[in-house]
């Protein structure tokens, strides 16, 4: 439990992903149109982990990015713990600093990955067209649409979390630029 979902919380939250998404009800959210996405931006809570990690996985890969916190502060640099995990993958987030929502502004064209279903919703709440919101999790291998964040848990699931979003960003990022996605090219 603690080393693939994070905590119970974790776990749960995972089934209840994994149920919206078999229901239908993340369906708006699966298909972004790839030749209209000029801008990758990835989404979770703090920016301190999840989506300054997937945004630097990215940034290797050549895609035009950024990330996004729904509740921090701006300027507020990586964890150390998402550091030296994202060091292990090659990635290095020393210079990260998070960005706040409120400091960012919506552009045609950007396509907002979310690490959770609830961050769909806080995002909609925003004013973000939901056709511009997607799970970063459905290009994951195992899909999982819950991302649980890892702050504050243990390494090893630190190494999970990481794992899963290294992978959804290079299949994601694989399937734009085979679509000729201008983010991607």
């Amino acid at each position: 439990m603690r080393t693939n979902y994070g905590t119970l919380r974790g776990w749960v939250r995972s089934l209840l992903g994994h149920w919206a998404y078999v229901a239908g009800r993340l369906e708006p959210h699966l298909t972004p149109a790839s030749l209209s996405v000029s801008r990758l931006v990835f989404v979770c809570l703090g920016n301190i982990n999840r989506s300054a990690f997937a945004a630097e996985v990215a940034r290797t890969l050549g895609v035009d990015v950024c990330s996004i916190g729904l509740a921090t502060s701006t300027g507020a640099p990586a964890s150390e713990t998402a550091v030296s995990t994202a060091h292990r993958f090659g990635m290095d987030l020393s210079s990260h600093t998070a960005t706040d929502i409120s400091d960012y502004s919506y552009q045609t064209g950007d396509l907002l990955l979310t690490m959770e279903v609830r961050h769909i919703t806080q995002l909609l709440g925003h004013g973000i067209p939901a056709h511009a919101i997607a799970p970063l999790g459905h290009w994951g291998a195992p899909r999982r649409i819950h991302l649980h964040d890892p702050a504050t848990l243990s390494d090893d699931y630190f190494r999970t979390c990481f794992a899963l979003i290294h992978c959804a960003v290079i299949n994601l990022t694989a399937e734009l630029r085979a679509s000729g996605s201008p983010c991607a090219t």
